[in-house]
């Protein structure tokens, strides 16, 4: 089975990946794809940037930032994955990765109910799990126990 996860550097997506290895660890064959959509340019960094080229690195760049600790888990657990940083508009090309990867099913941190999780789950072909966060409270009293 394969799933896409959206990554955009928050403890929710986070949640998502730990929700994916514990789905492995009680024995679903499953892979993922991590993608992390930057917004399009915007006129102020056209300006200043004056060279598209230049505002693509950056965007890669920060893209990738955001999948790092994502792959890490990841990788370190075994777990086949493809990741993609894409630019545009996130809910759209979510949308379209998710078809173009062929994905079964998605997982996404419930931290909030923004733009790209409502599109998914108003418009995504293929089922949608959302993954609780945990509680910083209860975390932080099963680290001091």
């Amino acid at each position: 089975m394969k799933f896409l996860l959206p990554i955009d550097g928050s403890r929710a997506a986070l949640a998502a990946v730990r929700h994916l290895l514990q789905l492995r660890l009680a024995g679903l064959d499953a892979s993922c794809v991590l993608v992390n959509v930057q917004e399009p340019a915007t006129l102020y960094e056209v300006v200043v940037a004056q060279d598209p080229e230049t505002i693509n690195a950056i965007k890669r760049d920060a893209g990738a930032d955001m999948l790092e600790q994502a792959e890490a888990m990841l990788g370190g657990a075994g777990v086949n994955y493809e990741s993609e940083v894409a630019a545009g508009t996130p809910a759209t090309l979510v949308l379209e990765l998710l078809e173009n990867y062929g994905c079964d099913a998605v997982l996404v941190g419930s931290h909030d109910l923004g733009e790209v999780t409502m599109a998914l789950l108003h418009r995504s072909p293929v089922p949608v799990t959302l993954v609780r966060v945990p509680d910083l409270d209860a975390e932080a009293a099963d680290q001091a126990a």
